[in-house]
């Protein structure tokens, strides 16, 4: 079965940086890797995906402050988030599967999760 265990996590004031990680068991090389984000009360959103080229896309929030890579022989994603703010408070989550064309930002769109790690800003 397909793993996917994130690593990274934790707490840091407005204004810090943080980088998350995500670790595959298996090659992925023709999945595109995603990241999303769920706060208490909100839908799960996404952050940000990179497909299988290393072309990436980003969520309006995320534009401009985070930045998502990958390194296939590693089986290995990233997000660096710098800029947070409190509003970035929530848990997220990566995720995989072969690309779609159209929609890369989808929580639907895959099918293989990791279990979450929560990131926390504070004031």
């Amino acid at each position: 079965q397909f793993q996917l265990v994130e690593s990274g996590g934790g707490s840091v004031e407005s204004g810090g940086s943080l980088t998350l990680s995500c670790q595959s068991d298996d090659s992925y090389e023709v999945l595109c890797m995603a990241w999303f984000r769920q706060a208490p009360g909100e839908q799960r959103e996404g952050v940000a995906v990179i497909d299988n080229e290393g072309l990436a896309f980003y969520g309006s929030f995320a534009q401009g402050r985070f930045t998502v890579s990958r390194d296939n022989k590693k089986k290995t994603i990233w997000l660096q988030m710098n800029d947070l703010t409190p509003e970035d408070t929530a848990m997220y989550f990566c995720a995989a599967d072969l690309c779609s064309y159209y929609d890369r930002l989808r929580a639907d769109q895959y099918n293989y999760w990791g279990q979450g790690i929560q990131v926390t800003v504070s004031r």
